[in-house]
């Protein structure tokens, strides 16, 4: 039997999703969890395997089990087995064919970015932060040139192992709700420390350390060097994964209404 499971996490406990030697990662707790729910030893394949201290609301994962459980052992009794920050949502039965990475057909990020001159504390590795005022518009204007598909070199990881560093960038927009910006990312892939690579990149146009047109010129470049430092994990999140509807999976999280919660504890 094939099940899938939605999964939300608090990353800044965590080396990352990907299990490691040390059991640091999200994937060795949550497969101890399953492993300890079913009696027997299970392990779990991620749409999206997300770097040290980057959270998720919205993680599809699944595994293969010959146990026979109720749903709600696996949601609510992983969780009951599961360390503080992480907690399965939803667990639904699916066909073999099902693979939370290969049937995915798109991915969502979104990055919350507290701009004022004062460091978050309540918020402290819940948000990224930057302590000036940053142009919004400058930085829309300078973002439509990544929309579609394009060589996304100039903002890969040294030590990214995807095939290709083309990619379908389909949706890039920004919202501002007073000292905070909603950066929302949405493409069929992404490299690794991509969305991290291009918010660097936008808070220097954004503080007029470089005009609208630089992030056009870094793109054609396909040069990483050149680009902004990788921006900190901390307000980075995988918000949702897109599925073709025939396998019928839960809706994903009201964004909106997690934003109004991480302002009110602003």
């Amino acid at each position: 039997m094939r099940i899938a499971l939605g999964v939300e996490y608090d990353g800044s406990a965590f080396c990352g999703w990907q299990s490691q030697p040390q059991a640091c990662g999200v994937q060795d707790a949550l497969d101890a969890a399953l492993t300890g729910v079913a009696s027997e030893s299970l392990v779990s394949s991620c749409a999206g395997r997300t770097d040290a201290g980057v959270h998720a609301l919205a993680q599809v994962v699944h595994f293969d089990t010959t146990a026979q459980r109720p749903l709600s052992a696996w949601t609510r009794g992983t969780n009951a087995l599961l360390p503080e920050g992480v907690a399965v949502t939803w667990a639904k039965p699916v066909p073999q064919e099902f693979h939370a990475r290969f049937s995915a057909t798109g991915r969502r990020y979104i990055y919350w970015l507290l701009s004022r001159p004062q460091r978050p504390g309540l918020l402290h590795q819940r948000v990224g932060w930057f302590h000036q005022a940053l142009d919004i518009g400058a930085m829309h204007r300078a973002s439509r040139c990544l929309i579609g598909e394009h060589d996304f070199s100039a903002f890969r990881a040294a030590e990214c192992q995807a095939k290709t560093p083309v990619k379908v960038l389909k949706e890039l927009n920004m919202v501002r709700r007073g000292e905070m910006i909603r950066f929302e990312f949405s493409a069929d892939a992404f490299l690794q420390h991509m969305v991290r690579n291009i918010i660097g990149s936008l808070v220097y146009v954004g503080c007029g350390r470089q005009p609208s047109t630089w992030l056009d010129e870094l793109l054609q470049s396909r040069d990483r060097t050149r680009a902004a430092p990788t921006f900190s994990p901390a307000g980075l999140y995988l918000a949702g994964v897109d599925y073709d509807p025939v396998w019928a999976l839960p809706p994903q999280p009201d964004v909106e209404s997690i934003e109004d919660a991480i302002l009110a504890g602003a």
